[in-house]
Order: C-alpha cells, then structure tokens, then sequence
C-alpha cells in the first residue's frame, strides 16, 4: 500500500469516526437514561485511554505495564489544580501537562539509559505501584497540596466538576458530548500523527532500531517523545475519568493496568479503532457479568486475554480484516477463465 492509498484510507476512517461520534452525541443523551449516559461516559473515557498505549505500543513499540501511573497522575493533577485554581479548565491543562512531565523525566532515564524493553516494561508498572502505595498511604490530616486533601484510599470525592466559561457546571449529558468529542480528537490526531515524518520516523524505529540509528534517526529521542504524547493522551482520559468517577488510589491499581493491556490485545496491536472498539464492548461485559454475580468478570478478562494471546495474537480487527479481505480475493479467482487457471498452475 501507497502512502497516497493509506493516507485516503486513514481520511476515511477519520470520517466514520465523525459520523459515528455525531451520531452517539445526538441519540445517547437524548433516548438514554441518567445512568446509562454516565456509564457511556466512563467507556468513553477508558477508549481514550486505550488510544494512549494503543499509540505507544502499537506504533511505538514500546510496551509500558505501568500506563495506569500516567493516567492516575492525570486524575489527581486534576482534582487538585481544581481545588486550588477553583477554575476548572486551567486545571484540566494542568491534568494533561502533568503526566506529560513526569513522562519526560522517567523516559529521559529509561530511553537515554538504553535500557531493555523488559526492563522498561518492570519499571513502569513499578512505578504505577509505587504511586499506588504512596496515595493509599496519604490518609492523615497533614497530607494536603495546598487546599486539597488527598484523602489515602478514600480518595478526593469533593473533585469540582468542568464548568462552562460563565461558571456553570457541566451537566452529564454535556459532559459526555465533551468526551465523546475528547475521543474523536485523540482519534484523529492519532491518525494524523502516524502519517507525519514523525509518525513514520517512529514506526521505523519500531520496526528496527539499529537500522534507524543508522540512517541517522535518533531512535531515543523519538520514543521519548512519543512516550511523552501517550502520557499526555492518558492524562486527559484521567482528566474526564475524575469528572464522572470521584479520584481515589484505584486509578493507580494493577487491574487499571492490565485492563488496558487487555484492550489492545484484544483490538488489534497496531490498530487504533480495534483497542477503542474492544475497550466499550469489555466494558459493558464486564458490568453485565458483574450484575449477574455469576463469575468474577476478572477472571473472565484474564481467560479473554489468554484466548487472544495463543489463537488471536494479532487481535480481533486484524483477524477480520484479513478474514473479509480472504472472502473478497474468492470471488476474484473464481471468475478466472479456465486456461488461465490453468497458465497459473
């Protein structure tokens, strides 16, 4: 495939990814009840997320356990900066810009230190432990930035919601229009990254680092950046997770970050719409599953993933686009006369 191919093709995509956006901001909020729209706006959240390390793994090749630590950061920058600030789009500045710091610093260590994609995958879910320990360990009076408590495991239930220009908070069917259109943007800045002689230097780091460094590619430089866009991209996500689900050490957890890995496994490694697509529909399982009380829906993500894993390794859109792209070549060879058949054996 062409860059002029790919390029009108990642148009297209750009362009359902609109329709499909206008389409949920007009019909969830208008025909869904209040639980549903917040429910929805939780999911969108998470695919936001998921776009973070979709990007970073499937087009970085850089496989971060600890991506949770960077999303977490950007729910806590959030509700603190709001506290503090009382106005709250400085503060979902401050929830993006954050993370995006802290991944420069950990990265600056990690990718200028050559060190291995073992030992970078170890340090980033230490990290997001530690952060893990360290809040749930903040219970007492004394622990505060500023105005703001941190309340340990309890969490900052007293986050101020996004408010309008005037003032007005925002209500929750304006703040899932918000996230969807948060969504869409990551999308399509994702699909514009990739195509830019950025996006291209990186994948071709990704594919061989040695022979990039040899082309004159600074291999560390470009991985450092493109982990600092994905630390961004979570930050927002956690930015709008802390406006529907109140900030507590959880976004800190370890099933946070296998949950995410799981979503671009099973979407597709490499693809953007397949981790999207696969994080809303585990989650809406994974809570249905939860209301039956049948199964532990843990248990079930932890049988998905090793499904996925050893029959599925290259995810579920891959796996259908190949499958579509096999029944359209059918019909193709079917219609060769017969002596070219023939010629062709």
């Amino acid at each position: 495939m062409n860059f002029l191919s790919f390029s009108r093709q990642a148009t297209g995509h750009v362009a359902l990814a609109a329709l499909a956006t206008i389409a949920a901001i007009v019909v969830i909020p208008a025909v869904s009840p209040l639980y549903s729209v917040i429910n929805a706006t939780v999911y969108v959240s998470m695919a936001v997320f998921a776009l973070s390390l979709a990007l970073l793994w499937g087009y970085g090749g850089i496989l971060c356990f600890g991506q949770s630590a960077f999303f977490g950061l950007g729910a806590y920058a959030y509700a603190i900066a709001a506290i503090n600030f009382g106005y709250t789009p400085a503060a979902a500045l401050v929830a993006i810009i954050v993370p995006a710091l802290f991944a420069a610093a950990l990265g600056y260590f990690i990718f200028y230190g050559r060190l291995s994609d073992v030992y970078l995958g170890v340090i980033t879910l230490t990290v997001t432990l530690i952060l893990f320990k360290l809040i749930n360990s903040t219970g007492g009076d004394a622990w505060r930035i500023g105005s703001a408590r941190l309340g340990g495991f309890n969490g900052i239930p007293s986050t101020p919601l996004l408010t309008w220009p005037g003032g007005a908070m925002l209500s929750p069917s304006a703040m899932f229009v918000l996230s969807a259109l948060c969504l869409f943007a990551v999308y399509a800045f994702c699909k514009y990254l990739i195509r830019t002689p950025f996006g291209r230097s990186v994948i071709a780091v990704r594919e061989n680092e040695m022979r990039a460094e040899l082309l004159g590619y600074n291999a560390r430089r470009l991985k450092l950046q493109v982990f600092c866009i994905s630390a961004a991209i979570a930050g927002l996500a956690g930015m709008l997770f802390a406006n529907v689900v109140f900030v507590s050490p959880t976004v800190f957890s370890l099933s946070m970050a296998a949950q995410v890995l799981i979503w671009v496994v099973v979407g597709g490694v490499g693809t953007l719409f397949g981790p999207v697509a696969a994080c809303i529909l585990l989650q809406i399982g994974t809570i249905a599953l939860g209301k039956l009380g049948i199964i532990d829906p843990g248990i079930v993500l932890g049988i998905i993933l090793i499904v996925f894993v050893v029959f599925v390794p290259g995810g579920i859109l891959p796996a259908l686009l190949r499958m579509a792209s096999g029944l359209r070549a059918r019909p193709a060879a079917n219609s060769q006369p017969a002596a070219q058949k023939e010629a062709i054996r």
